[in-house]
């Protein structure tokens, strides 16, 4: 059954269509994910879908019972609201401490319940904090469709882990999600929608299968297309050959699409690269002597030894607040070991894409800003680009070229940050969440021009699939200052968290396990606060209707107030009660 239809939906803005005469429906316990180019027209697509935005033409059909939601890329809520009342609204405790997809949503999106947690102010959380109570508050209610925006940004790779995992056990709940997480896309999809030229092209199956039937299409293809069919067929060679292609619902001819990359090479000639960045950096890049390092007064890192070498592509992952980016930055020069010793190359020319934007003069125009570093980059093997050249690889055509940096988007003006970076020939790149805010074809041509990059990566980033694509080694930071090597790579990190918070759990609840016994008193103890709290709650209501007819008595006003007054405070405090031993 189709939950929602768009029948020959158009829309434009200004004279520019975004949708031109779309077709398409979403059924029950479909999870669709949306790709495209940044400005074609997907978060257009899904508020219409959530009737947030009129078409021009068009309609949308949908059943009278359908209840949608939409996790838009705007924050929204109250004056003054705190996280409890934008996720729960006025539910009592009672009611969603008891409610298990309540309680994992909470403990997967803030790693926990507390009041001090649930009481702070909406208007004072960051950016990304907000996404989470929004995206919390999408996933506690009782919703037939989801509508995503971005929903990975600010997720770091055990949240986007967690959020996938949830969403596929979500038995009867449709998703339509756009994002440039393509491991997500991949791990939760059956359909993949792409929304190019105001037309939106359904393709069955997760993002593996997309790029396949995409590279049989470009078989198929004229030569015109011949630069984004180079690189459909790297990504396709880089599918077969790295991460396992999830093609578990292909209508496409998968022998066909094989045989167009059957001779390709890997994405990356390393050896080559490996030679040229020893040429480059000598043997020394970065060494670390039982480092010790710290975030004002808090100890991150503990007396870690870390190498890294000439050609290494290293990703790294860990926790919120474990330290992945005041490391970087203590690599980068802006920190410093609080104990041990940090010993760079004498010929190290590192380049570091922080997560803040650079500030450029507004009225410089995008290539006017890159030419501002350099002409021209070497990219080694004898390899070059101009600056006009290294700019249209990353998203800016010959016409974007012309436009003020202070017209720029947020996710243009990163892209802007990282063309300037990799002009200045660094031999040594530190990313810090690079992917925010790029489109999946802007994210495929930087792996294309990282795969060329003759010298030491370092990356940090919570898109999976970017990492896995452009690293070869991983290391991890879990929480306890140390800094584990992951030979398996990201799924060893995921193991590895998953056993040290089993641990912690075993170990919290060995100390509240209670005999046979107790557990029965336990049970008996609940259900005579439920009674407790309900007899209150019934004189409570009965209060109130007293009030209405005893407006005259003053002294029985009184009376009756404080009564209730004295009611719900005992309630409250049986309330309290009941929560803890229900969680203990």
């Amino acid at each position: 059954m189709n939950l929602l239809n768009l029948e020959s939906v158009s829309k434009a803005f200004d004279i520019r269509p975004l949708l031109d005469g779309v077709s398409l429906g979403v059924a029950q316990g479909e999870r669709i994910g949306v790709v495209g180019r940044n400005g074609d027209g997907k978060s257009t697509l899904l508020k219409i879908m959530a009737g947030t935005l009129e078409p021009d033409e068009g309609r949308v059909a949908k059943s009278n019972a359908v209840h949608i939601g939409i996790l838009s890329q705007a924050d929204n809520a109250a004056a003054g609201a705190t996280i409890r009342e934008v996720v729960l609204g006025d539910l009592p405790v009672h009611e969603w401490a008891s409610n298990s997809r309540i309680r994992e949503v909470l403990q997967g999106l803030f790693d926990g319940h507390s009041d001090d947690l649930l009481d702070r102010k909406f208007h004072s959380l960051s950016g990304g904090e907000r996404r989470r109570v929004n995206l919390a508050k999408l996933l506690v209610s009782d919703l037939d469709l989801i509508l995503l925006d971005e929903p990975t940004n600010h997720l770091d790779v055990e949240g986007v882990a967690w959020l996938a995992s949830h969403l596929k056990s979500r038995i009867g709940l449709s998703v339509v999600v756009i994002t440039h997480d393509r491991w997500f896309l991949d791990e939760i999809s059956d359909q993949i929608w792409e929304v190019v030229g105001g037309k939106v092209l359904e393709y069955e199956g997760g993002y593996s299968a997309f790029v396949l039937s995409k590279a049989e299409r470009s078989r198929q293809s004229s030569v015109e297309d011949s630069k984004r069919n180079m690189l459909i067929r790297k990504e396709l060679a880089w599918l077969r050959r790295g991460a396992p292609a999830r093609t578990s619902k292909p209508k496409f001819r998968i022998d066909a699409a094989n045989t167009l990359i059957a001779n390709e090479p890997p994405p990356r000639n390393e050896a080559e690269l490996l030679n040229f960045a020893a040429n480059r950096l000598g043997n020394t890049v970065y060494e670390l002597h039982q480092a010790t390092i710290k975030a004002g007064d808090l100890e991150l890192l503990e007396k870690i030894y870390w190498n890294i070498g000439p050609g290494d592509r290293i990703g790294i992952v860990g926790v919120n607040g474990a330290g992945k980016t005041t490391l970087m930055k203590v690599l980068n020069g802006e920190g410093k070991v609080f104990a041990g010793k940090l010993v760079t190359g004498v010929t190290v020319k590192a380049a570091y894409l922080s997560q803040h934007l650079e500030e450029l003069d507004p009225t410089w125009r995008v290539l006017e800003a890159v030419e501002k570093v350099a002409n021209r980059v070497q990219l080694g093997n004898g390899k070059e680009l101009s600056a006009s050249q290294l700019c249209e690889r990353l998203g800016f055509n010959k016409d974007q070229q012309w436009t003020p940096v202070g017209d720029l988007s947020g996710g243009e003006r990163r892209r802007l940050q990282l063309t300037r970076l990799l002009m200045d020939s660094p031999n040594v790149l530190l990313l810090d969440e690079p992917t925010n805010d790029f489109d999946v074809e802007t994210l495929t041509a930087l792996e294309d021009l990282l795969d060329s990059f003759g010298g030491s990566l370092l990356v940090i980033s919570h898109d999976r699939y970017f990492l896995e694509r452009v690293c070869d080694t991983f290391v991890g930071l879990v929480g306890d200052k140390s800094l584990r090597d992951l030979p398996r790579g990201i799924d060893e990190y995921l193991e590895l968290r998953r056993s040290t918070l089993s641990s912690s759990n075993k170990e919290s609840g060995a100390k509240k396990e209670s005999s046979i016994l107790e557990q029965k008193a336990l049970k008996k103890e609940i259900a005579r606060i439920e009674k407790q709290m309900e007899r209150r709650l019934a004189r409570i209501n009965e209060i109130s209707s007293e009030l209405n007819s005893v407006t005259a008595d003053h002294n029985k006003l009184i009376e009756l107030h404080t009564e209730q007054e004295n009611l719900q405070r005992e309630y409250e405090e049986l309330e309290t009660t009941w929560l803890e031993l229900n969680v203990s």
